[in-house]
């Protein structure tokens, strides 16, 4: 099966940096794409930023300019550098792969999800 481990998440100050990584393990075959969720209490996940695999990144109207996605297909990783944190950034952080392992079609796999507070 797969595995979704992150990392990279804490505490920063409003204008502060962060960056998210999450790796995928298992018998992973194609990933399709990837990307990041989060979820801030009181309000459903919504999608931060995806990227291909071949590198077509897609991001969320209130991180743009801000966050950038990126991915280490040798590695089956994904990245979230923030920067210019906000206040309204703080949320539990979710990677998610859409890919296909062995005798399966295309899937969706969650993390277990990273916090990040943007406190001063």
């Amino acid at each position: 099966q797969v595995q979704l481990v992150e990392s990279g998440g804490g505490l920063v100050q409003p204008g502060g940096s962060l960056r998210l990584s999450c790796s995928a393990s298992g018998s992973i075959f194609s990933i399709n794409f990837m990307g990041w969720y989060r979820q801030a209490p009181g309000k459903e996940r919504e999608l931060v930023a995806s990227i291909t695999w071949g590198g077509i990144p897609t991001y969320a109207d209130s991180v743009k300019g801000r966050f950038t996605i990126s991915r280490d297909t040798a590695k089956n990783t994904v990245l979230l550098q923030m920067n210019s944190l906000k206040p309204e950034d703080t949320a539990v952080y979710y990677c998610h792969f859409n890919l296909i392992v062995r005798w399966t079609s295309y899937m969706d796999y969650w993390g277990e999800g990273t916090l990040v507070t943007v406190s001063s």
